[in-house]
């Protein structure tokens, strides 16, 4: 029998915890619920478990044998501030609240792991079970570096999973390098003097400033960055005005810069606030640019990449494993842990149709089917690098 049809009978109970989390989602920093669980579980499984690490986070201890090996598993817990769109029994409960990425699943199939892990120890060594709060956007990662986690619980390395819309399921894809990118975001402020609409020469438009600084930030990658550097710099955010005849004195411009390395990062923040200063020289009117430095890129390390791309091929056949896909431009703070320890982050098919629509989408739904190939993969993992000496 196959790992992952070991775990199968598990299937239906992993079901209806991943649905529970489903209609229950909690917000960053306030996954209390979701703790309560998580920890409850572990508990009732004779796993130790540490609250509180991170403000929500928790980790579970699960050792076996005499080896001082040690390895960590993470799992993000938080959702999403959006309204769920669909009418099946487990829809959140809380309105403006969902799990639109799949944290729930993965919640799950660690939870799967640790019973699988808890019930076989056979290992030689200690797994770390890391289940974090505040990825959507709040640093929960480095929340739980700031309270001690590397110290508390030493570990040599650390994998993370992150299910994959569009991917078949029993499909993954392991980066050797960059996984994901950084995600910076701007705020520009244009400050001009306000007049009657139809007197416009008696004022000084920040509008049309605004306007001609969307355009222009446009030309920053094309024209600024390396051909061969990724880099993504989007406005998403424009604020003018209140009424229909009065041209304001204050326009405000916000947006995100996504990149994959400092240099890169370094260039488009400089070049922002050159064509700022551009823009509103010749339209006189004043420029205030804040630049705020939010996740690094996620880089895997080539060792556990390959170590991670070993034991997934193993499991569902090296067919099933892709190695030299591109990255994403989204970001992902499990990039504070792999810029402290070495490790992977690796993506599993979560499929097409049901389940399978993109993340962040109030129409979205983790695909349960995939939870015992997860589950598998977290319990090889283990045994392979903390497989007992010979």
């Amino acid at each position: 029998m196959s790992v992952i049809e070991s775990i199968r009978p598990q299937l239906a109970k992993l079901t209806e915890i991943r649905r529970d989390l489903h209609a229950h989602p909690e917000l960053a920093f306030a996954e209390h619920r979701t703790a309560d669980l998580i920890a409850a579980r572990l508990e009732s499984l004779g796993i130790e478990v540490h609250r509180g690490v991170g403000r929500t986070g928790v980790v579970g201890v699960v050792r076996a044998g005499r080896g001082l090996r040690a390895i960590g598993l993470r799992s993000d817990i938080d959702a999403l501030p959006i309204q769920e769109r669909n009418d099946f029994p487990h829809r959140s409960v809380h309105a403006g609240c969902m799990h639109a990425c799949g944290h729930d699943g993965h919640t799950t199939m660690l939870l799967g792991a640790a019973e699988a892990l808890a019930a076989r120890r056979d290992f030689d060594g200690t797994v770390y079970l890391i289940f974090q709060p505040a990825e959507e956007g709040e640093g929960g990662g480095l929340a739980m570096i700031e309270d001690g986690l590397f110290e508390r619980f030493p570990m040599e390395s650390v994998f993370g999973m992150h299910n994959w819309p569009g991917l078949a399921p029993g499909h993954f894809i392991v980066h050797p390098g960059p996984v994901m990118a950084s995600a910076d975001r701007f705020d520009i402020t244009l400050t001009g003097h306000g007049a009657h609409a139809a007197m416009p020469h008696l004022g000084a438009d920040p509008v049309t400033a605004g306007a001609a600084l969307v355009q222009a930030i446009q030309t920053i990658v094309s024209r600024t960055i390396d051909p061969v550097d990724s880099a993504v710099v989007s406005v998403t955010q424009f604020h003018a005005g209140e009424a229909y005849n009065a041209i304001p004195d204050r326009a405000e411009l916000c947006g995100t810069v996504r990149a994959f390395s400092d240099a890169v990062q370094d260039q488009i923040e400089t070049a922002l606030r050159r064509v700022g200063d551009g823009i509103a020289a010749a339209f006189g009117v004043e420029v205030a640019v804040e630049y705020r430095r939010g996740y690094p890129p996620t880089v895997n390390t080539p060792a556990e990449a390959a170590l991670s791309a070993e034991v997934a091929s193993a499991l569902v056949g090296p067919d099933r494993v892709t190695t030299n896909a591109g990255p994403s431009m989204g970001a992902e703070d499990f990039a504070y842990f792999l810029q402290r320890k070495p490790g992977s982050y690796v993506w599993i098919g979560n499929g097409a149709g049901e389940g399978g629509c993109t993340l962040h989408n109030p129409t979205y739904d983790f695909n349960d089917e995939i939870i015992p190939t997860g589950v598998a993969y977290w319990v090889e993992l283990v045994r392979r690098i903390l497989a007992p000496a010979r």
